[in-house]
């Protein structure tokens, strides 16, 4: 009897045990339920959509006609965009990434120097980055506008003083050459202090000041150091801000519609706003689904590259070479 009553007693103790974890998963799943709607409706769901309207010819007004690959032969062999537009983006994120992750890093690290009012700097620094877009973008197209902007009449002012003779500006944004380089300037504005550079800091205080101080003993500079114990103990933290400034800088929108609309002459048409043309100025909804799917890849492909080859320079856990 003793033993039946062990056994009844063991299976009663299961089945509460089977009974509370059901409980819990319905309560975890209750709990995530909104999540789990939102992303079905609108990241899996939109995503879905965009394949199957890959394969079709689809404007807003008549119902999707399958065409099969007929979009992806014309992205690659007709749309006269199409390359221009993905060589524009590459030369923009080439650019603008490396700059934003140095910049940030260099400030992260002369904000954790520990100097009197570092607090106050880090807010100033931050106040850039939360500037909506559309104002700074309005704010930099004056201050650049080539014949009454500020920072023209500055250069003429200073090459007067100096030498005598008004140097003009660039044309900034109204120039095709120049047009690039004024959308990475204004974009680095607010970037530099932002969070990449939050992200830095944080990582920088996070290294051992022991390191530091062996490394000093034995007779290291500060740029040695800064090389052989800063960068690998916070390449985590750096190979993060690379993939995430990468992403963003892919995606960039915004800042060319606003300031320039994607000219003067193409020469700020990045893919997004080519997707962005095709979609909702042209309403070829199936040819702008699959501009955007080929995008996607494109971003995943570079994410897991990013991720595939930072084994050879990325220290988890503290270790150093």
């Amino acid at each position: 009897m003793g033993g039946t009553s062990g056994i009844v007693t063991m299976a009663s103790s299961r089945a509460k045990g089977s009974s509370l974890a059901r409980q819990d998963a319905i309560v975890a799943y209750v709990f995530l339920a909104p999540w789990i709607i939102g992303f079905a409706v609108f990241v899996a769901g939109p995503m879905i959509a965009a394949i199957y309207l890959s394969l079709n010819s689809y404007s807003i007004t008549k119902p999707p006609v399958f065409i099969g690959i007929d979009n992806f032969t014309r992205m690659f062999t007709v749309d006269p965009l199409f390359w221009p537009s993905l060589g524009r983006t590459a030369i923009w994120a080439g650019s603008y990434v490396p700059l934003a992750i140095i910049g940030s890093l260099m400030t992260a690290v002369l904000l954790n120097q520990g100097m009197k009012g570092t607090t106050i700097y880090r807010t100033i620094f931050f106040l850039p980055h939360l500037t909506p877009i559309v104002a700074s973008i309005f704010i930099w197209t004056w201050l650049l506008h080539p014949r009454f902007g500020f920072v023209n009449e500055m250069i003429w002012q200073v090459t007067y003083n100096l030498t005598g003779t008004g140097v003009e500006g660039p044309g900034w944004f109204g120039s095709t050459d120049w047009a690039i380089p004024s959308l990475i300037l204004v974009a680095l504005w607010g970037a530099i202090g932002g969070n990449g550079m939050l992200i830095f800091l944080a990582g920088l205080q996070g290294v051992s000041k022991e390191l530091y101080e062996v490394a000093e003993i034995d007779g290291a500079n500060i740029i040695q150091r800064f090389w052989n114990i800063t960068l690998p103990m916070i390449s985590p933290t750096l190979l993060f801000n690379l993939v995430l400034g990468l992403i963003g800088a892919l995606q960039s929108f915004a800042n060319a519609f606003i300031a320039t609309e994607g000219g003067p002459a193409y020469a700020t048409w990045f893919f997004a706003l080519h997707i962005y043309a095709n979609a909702f100025s042209y309403g070829e909804y199936g040819y702008a689904s699959a501009l955007a799917l080929f995008f996607f890849l494109i971003v995943v492909g570079l994410t897991y590259a990013n991720f595939r080859f930072s084994t050879r320079w990325v220290h988890y856990g503290g270790e150093v070479n």
